[in-house]
Order: structure tokens, then sequence, then C-alpha cells
């Protein structure tokens, strides 16, 4: 590490999947984002079974691990607390690392609830600590790109926001709730199923490029009622939603269209959008994510059409920090923005967006939409737009 540079002591708390995503954007970022005065340092990782985290340590480069979190936020060689772990941890943790004066870093969604949620933005207030949440599809070139051109009002009026996010793994009634590898079925421990886990990503991307949504009228099923719980052994009512479709009102008087599911066979991580505007649309497959489509309607009737944007010059966001034009980049790389932002917020004294007041409001949306659902009736978000 070179002398000049300082260093933010990262404590990890969790070591799966989402725990390897965020250690390599730690590792990554001195490589490729060398002008930056912080330099992130992988001080502890920590998870409950020793073995596991043992290893992960080892593997990732890690300098220490702990089997108990309260031990790695109590530790004053760590700077920053980057939460990894289920979704019913979220908060007892942020709270804590808050108050202990960590900065926080949280995976999505914030919470499990808007009382958890509304406990985080507190705490981090409190404290005065930098905080953000890993909406990591903001920092895909591409989605990038999608929002400086909404903003440049290349699209003029925005009539149409539609987005959809389909996968199929539980379509299998034996397959259990609970446990380490299947708490996304368990509502006690998610807080919601497609809703929190996949929506919210579309919900957050529709709002930073579209605005607030002010309203929303949803519809949900849970296909298998019940399942096995890995905890008791027992077969138990299923809590959370396996699929979610929803329109809504934004507060430019657009109209949108969601929809989530996990019962798409053949779809494993389809996540789409397109806006359609009075004088242009865009739209964007995470499948081909280095690529966002353009259609312009000023363009000579006799050429006019859907126009295909390879997100791969130097001049597009954050590809001068790769490769060469035509040679694209993948899902990993969204982790590695997000932590050189981050770390370039540490400089410039501004939050690292979204921040936890930020992704409250998404929190919000999620919220309505599942009470929607429940009530069969419109629910008003309370979104605070601006």
């Amino acid at each position: 590490m070179s002398d000049n540079k300082k260093k933010l002591r990262i404590g990890l708390i969790g070591c799966g999947f989402m725990g390897r995503t965020h250690a390599n954007g730690y590792n990554r970022v001195p490589n490729f984002f060398p002008e930056l005065q912080y330099q992130p340092v992988l001080q502890a990782v920590c998870s409950r079974r020793e073995e596991k985290v043992k290893a992960f340590a080892n593997q990732w480069g890690v300098a220490s691990y702990e089997t108990d979190w309260r031990q790695l936020i109590a530790r004053d060689d760590i700077d920053a607390v980057d939460i990894c772990t289920p979704n019913h941890l979220h908060a007892e943790i942020a709270v804590a690392a808050a108050e202990a004066g960590k900065m926080v870093l949280t995976e999505k969604p914030l919470a499990r609830n808007l009382e958890e949620a509304k406990s985080m933005v507190d705490a981090v207030s409190k404290a005065g600590v930098p905080n953000t949440v890993w909406y990591n599809y903001r920092r895909l070139p591409a989605v990038t790109l999608a929002k400086k051109i909404v903003a440049s009002g290349k699209l003029g009026k925005i009539f149409h926001y539609r987005a959809n996010f389909l996968q199929d793994w539980t379509i299998n009634a034996d397959l259990p709730q609970g446990g380490d590898a299947a708490w996304r079925m368990d509502v006690d421990v998610a807080g919601s199923g497609v809703t929190g886990d996949l929506l919210a990503h579309c919900i957050d991307t529709a709002m930073w490029l579209n605005g607030g949504i002010t309203e929303v009228s949803a519809v949900t099923e849970t296909f298998v009622k019940q399942r096995v719980h890995l905890d008791t052994g027992k077969l138990q009512e299923v809590g959370i939603d396996d699929a979610c479709i929803f329109h809504c009102r934004f507060a430019n008087g657009s109209l949108g269209l969601f929809e989530s599911t996990r019962y798409a066979r053949g779809h494993k991580a389809l996540y789409t959008f397109e806006i359609n505007g009075e004088h242009a649309s865009i739209r964007w497959d995470l499948h081909d994510l280095n690529r966002l489509e353009y259609f312009d309607n000023a363009v000579d009737s006799d050429v006019k059409g859907w126009s295909s944007i390879h997100v791969t010059n130097g001049d597009h966001p954050y590809m001068e920090k790769w490769w060469v034009p035509g040679l694209g980049i993948g899902y990993e790389h969204s982790f590695v923005h997000q932590v050189a932002d981050f770390l370039k917020s540490l400089e410039t004294g501004e939050p690292c967006q979204p921040d936890f007041k930020n992704a409250y409001e998404t929190q919000k949306v999620c919220e309505a939409v599942i009470e929607s659902a429940k009530s069969r009736s419109w629910k008003g978000t309370e979104v605070e737009i601006g």
C-alpha cells in the first residue's frame, strides 16, 4: 500500500454469495482506481461457523476473522462495517455499528420492514457516520448512461416505465424454507419474498431514473402454501410472496408497470427496464448488460429504429477504468464501482447514494406494495419527492 493512502479497515459480516461480491470489490478497487485517497483493507470477516469463515478469510485475503458480529464491531481496528447477512440481522447490526461510531454499508433491502429501516436511518443520522446500501445495478455503465440520458431531457416528457425481474429457482414444492440456504423463503428472516429481494432492485433503479413513486396497486401470490422449515423439520405456512405484479403512478405523471416472480421457467435472472418518453425511449436487459437500446423519434423515417449502444467506450460511465472499446465488463464490476464511489464520497464529504435515507424511500414503496396486495386497494407511498 502506498504511504500516502488512507486505510479504510473493513469488517465484513457474512461470507456467502454477497460477501464474495463485496470482497472482490474491495480487492479490485486499488488496481483500477489508483487515484483514490482511501484504500480498503479487508481487516476482518465474521460468520457463525468457524470452519467456513476461516476458509473465506484465507481465500479472499482477509487479515482475521470472528464468529460473533458483536466482537467484530467492538474492535478498534475496524473503520467500516459491511453487512452481508440475511435481512433480519440488518437493523440490529447497523444500529450497533453506528452507535460504535463505525461507517455502515449494508446489502439490500435496507431491512425487513419500515420500522427496522427507520431505526437504521435514525442511528446513522444520530451518529453522523457515512453509510450506503448496495443497490449495485446503478453502477453498471449502461444503467448509469440511462440516468445521464434521462437527466439530459432527451426523452422529453416521460409517459411509461416498465420493469421485470424473473427467476425460476423455487418451482419445486419440496424446496424447504429457512436455514442457511433457503432463508429467502422464510418470512421471519427475509421480511418478504420477491418484493424485497427482486422488486426492490427494480424500484430503486426506477426512482433513481424516473423520480418518486406516489401510489401503487399490487397483486401477490404464494403458489406453494406450506413448506418444511429446516430449523424445525415441520411443515409450516409460507409467508413470503412467490410472485408480485404492481402498477403505479410516478410524481412526474408517468405510469409504471412492474413484475417479479420466482416461477418463470427458463429465467434465472432476467432483469429489464424500458422508459418511453415524448421524443425517445430507452431499454436495458441484464442479460446483455453492456448494451443500452435507444429509439430517437427525430431520426429520419427511412433509417428510424432502435439503435444498440455498446457501452464500452472510454467516455461511457466508468469505462475509462477498464479495457478498450468493444471489450465488455460483467456483473462483478458493479460492486467494484460501488466501492470506488463510496471511497470517493469520503474524500468529497457527499453521501454515497443510495444512502440509508434514500433506501428508506424504496422500503416505503415495497411496504406499500405488500399492503396493497393484502387490502386489494391502491396505497400511497408517502415517498419524499425531490
